[in-house]
């Protein structure tokens, strides 16, 4: 199976975005990657999702559970846990939501067993800071995070997130600013927040 060409599939849903854009960290970039556009179409989201399980099973990991931050990784677990689901019948697919106090936590109905084993799964890995709480979540009722899964990484370093082995779609770094550093020919483009 030919390798998926992730940017082509963002800008083919219109989820590939250029201008000036205002991120949630407060810095500017001039590109914007839109995943719930994205993950709106069913065979995007299919094809996303056997990609992704393909890296996990290419890593030589079968977890008992994939888990993504609420909201934009709660279909992408899914869809990951439903790609890996044909060599695992059991396994499962769950997400972690904001707890009102700058972490996340699981829904009661999400009982994990103490040593189950998990992939976490993201769209775009920026910080990881999202992708962080939901492990942290499912760690302290007792899981064991195996792995970190994502469509696209925009870090400028590779390897390891904090620990945890890191599998991603595409590496993609774009150049982001602080508001003081903007450069003029990005500062003469409407800021649009997102």
């Amino acid at each position: 199976m030919s390798e998926l060409d992730v940017l082509d599939l963002y800008k083919q849903t219109g989820a590939f975005h250029e201008g000036r854009f205002l991120l949630a960290s407060g810095r500017q970039s001039p590109f914007f990657l839109q995943s719930t556009t994205l993950l709106q179409h069913p065979r995007a989201m299919m094809q996303v999702g056997a990609a992704m399980a393909r890296k996990v099973r290419e890593a030589g990991l079968t977890p008992d559970f994939v888990v993504g931050p609420a909201m934009g990784g709660v279909t992408l677990a899914y869809e990951v846990a439903r790609q890996l689901s044909e060599a695992q019948p059991d396994i499962r697919g769950i997400f972690a939501e904001k707890d009102g106090m700058g972490g996340m936590k699981l829904r009661e109905a999400f009982s994990i067993r103490p040593g189950e084993t998990f992939i976490a799964t993201e769209d775009v890995l920026t910080t990881g800071g999202s992708l962080l709480r939901a492990v942290k979540a499912v760690e302290a009722h007792g899981g064991k995070c195996i792995g970190l899964c994502t469509i696209i990484d925009r870090r400028q370093e590779t390897g390891p997130l904090h620990g945890y082995p890191l599998m991603s779609l595409k590496e993609l770094y774009f150049d982001t600013y602080a508001p003081h550093e903007v450069p003029d020919w990005l500062a003469e483009r409407p800021l649009q927040e997102i």
